[in-house]
C-alpha cells in the first residue's frame, strides 16, 4: 500500500510539472532530432550496452565452472620391488590422465548477489547518464533556437531603422536640391546609415554562427521560430527545488553514486563470510596397482569450506572507507541542493524582473515612435533638422532593441528554470 501511495504521488508530481510548461512543436522536433544525430549521445548509449553486458557476466557466476584437463609424464627411475621372487612395478613409466572437473559455489552468504546489485547500479547510472547528456543537449538546442529568434528579430529592427533613415535621406536630398538643406545634413544621415549597416552585418554574422551551432547539434541549419513562445507557470523557490531534487539528472546521478557506494559497502561486509562449495571430477588415468600401466576410470566428489580468519584488519578498514565515501556523496547532494536553491532563486528573479522591464518599455516604445513621426513631419515641413531625425530614429531603435532583449532574457530565464526543475519538455 505504501509503494502504491508513493508511486501515485510521483505520477501526480510529474503530471503537475508537465502542465506547467508550454513548448512549440518545432523546438521539440529539433531536440529529438539532435538525440539521433549528436555523436555524444551515441557514445553514452554504448555505455548502457556495456553495463548490461557486465550485469549478464556477473549473473553467469550462478552457474558451475566445468573444465577438462589432460596430462602426460614420463617418470624415471622406474619404481619396482622384488616380491615373491618376481619384480613388481608400483608406478608406470608413462603416466597419463584425463578428467572433467566441476566446481560450484553452494553457499556464498550473499557475495554473488551483492556483486549483481553493484552491476545493476552501474547500469542504472549509465542509463541516467544518457538522460543527463540528452537534457544538456536539449538545453543547448533550446538556447541556440531562441538565440536565432532574437537575432532574426534584431535584424528586422535594423531593417526598419535603415528603411526609416533611407526615406529621410531622400527627403534631405530633395531639400538639398531646393536649397533648404545643407550638404553636411546629407553626409550626417549617410554616416548614420553606414553605422546601422555595420550593426546589421554584425547581427547577421552572429545569426550565421548560431545556425552553424544548430547544424552542429541537430544536423539542420533551418529554423522557423519567430516568437519567444517558451513558457512555464511560475512557482515558489521551495516547490521548484523539490521538483529539482526529484527530477533533475544532477540529483539523480548524485543519488546513484550514493547507491553505488552502499553496494560497495555491502560487498565489503560479506568479504569475511565463509564459502561452501561443491567439487567433482571424472576421468581416466593409469598408475593403479597392480596393473599400473592400464588406464582406469576414476571419479571424485566432495565439499569445500573456506573461512577467512585474519587479514590484518584490511576488511574493517575497507568498510570504514566505504562508509566515508557514502557520507561524502550524501554531503555532495546537500551541496547540490544549496547550489540549485540559489540558481532557482536567481532564475525566478530574472523572470520577474524582465516581466516588469517589458511592462515598462511599452510606454517608452510608444513615446519614441510618436517622437519619430513628429520629427519626420517637421523635416518634411522644413522646420526639423537632421539631428532630430537621427536622434528620433536612434531612440526608436534603442526602445525596440531594449524590449527585444528583455523578451529574450525572459525566455532564456524560463528555459533555465525548466532545466533546473528537471522537466524533460521534449
Amino acid at each position: 500500500m505504501k509503494k502504491i501511495l508513493i508511486t501515485t504521488i510521483l505520477i501526480a508530481s510529474a503530471f503537475s510539472l508537465r502542465a506547467q510548461v508550454t513548448v512549440n512543436g518545432e523546438l521539440k522536433s529539433l531536440i529529438n532530432q539532435s538525440f539521433g544525430y549528436f555523436p555524444k549521445v551515441k557514445e553514452v548509449q554504448n555505455t548502457v550496452a556495456t553495463a548490461k553486458e557486465k550485469v549478464s557476466l556477473t549473473e553467469l557466476n550462478r552457474f558451475p565452472d566445468i573444465t577438462a584437463d589432460a596430462s602426460y609424464a614420463y617418470v624415471r627411475p622406474k619404481i619396482e620391488l622384488p616380491l615373491n621372487g618376481d619384480v613388481f612395478q608400483f608406478a608406470p613409466l608413462h603416466n597419463f590422465s584425463g578428467a572433467v572437473n566441476a566446481t560450484y559455489a553452494l553457499f556464498d552468504f550473499g557475495r554473488l548477489q551483492a556483486n549483481i546489485e553493484r552491476s545493476k547500479d552501474d547500469l542504472k547510472l549509465a542509463e541516467h547518464n544518457v538522460d543527463y547528456v540528452k537534457s544538456q543537449l536539449a538545453y543547448q538546442v533550446a538556447n541556440v533556437y531562441y538565440n536565432i529568434v532574437y537575432l532574426q528579430k534584431a535584424v528586422s529592427i535594423q531593417d526598419s531603422v535603415l528603411s526609416f533613415l533611407n526615406e529621410n535621406k531622400k527627403i534631405v536630398e530633395s531639400q538639398l536640391q531646393n536649397g533648404t538643406a545643407l550638404r553636411i545634413d546629407l553626409l550626417n544621415i549617410q554616416a548614420s546609415i553606414d553605422n546601422e549597416e555595420n550593426r546589421k552585418i554584425d547581427l547577421k554574422n552572429s545569426l550565421q554562427k548560431q545556425l552553424n551551432l544548430l547544424d552542429y547539434t541537430t544536423g539542420t541549419k533551418q529554423s522557423n521560430g519567430s516568437n519567444f513562445d517558451f513558457d512555464i507557470n511560475l512557482t515558489d523557490a521551495g516547490s521548484a527545488l523539490g521538483l529539482a531534487q526529484t527530477n533533475n539528472l544532477d540529483f539523480v546521478l548524485a543519488k546513484d553514486k550514493i547507491k553505488q557506494a552502499q553496494s560497495d559497502l555491502a560487498i565489503t561486509k560479506v568479504a569475511d563470510k565463509p564459502m561452501i562449495g561443491l567439487k567433482a571430477a571424472a576421468g581416466v588415468k593409469n598408475g593403479y596397482v597392480p596393473y599400473v600401466t592400464d588406464p582406469r576410470f576414476n571419479y571424485l566428489a566432495g565439499v569445500s569450506f573456506t573461512m577467512p580468519i585474519y587479514n590484518g584488519g584490511k576488511n574493517k578498514q575497507q568498510q570504514k572507507l566505504q562508509q566515508n565515501i557514502i557520507k561524502q556523496n550524501e554531503m555532495a547532494v546537500e551541496s547540490l541542493s544549496s547550489t540549485y536553491k540559489k540558481d532557482i532563486e536567481q532564475a525566478l528573479t530574472d523572470i520577474i524582473t524582465n516581466l516588469e522591464r517589458i511592462k515598462n518599455t511599452r510606454g517608452q516604445t510608444d513615446q519614441a515612435k510618436a517622437a519619430q513621426i513628429l520629427a519626420t513631419n517637421r523635416l518634411k515641413g522644413g522646420t526639423g533638422t537632421n539631428l532630430e531625425i537621427t536622434n528620433a530614429g536612434t531612440n526608436v531603435q534603442r526602445a525596440a532593441l531594449t524590449k527585444l532583449q528583455y523578451e529574450y532574457q525572459l525566455c532564456l530565464a524560463k528555459v533555465e528554470l525548466t532545466r533546473l526543475m528537471g522537466y524533460q519538455y521534449w
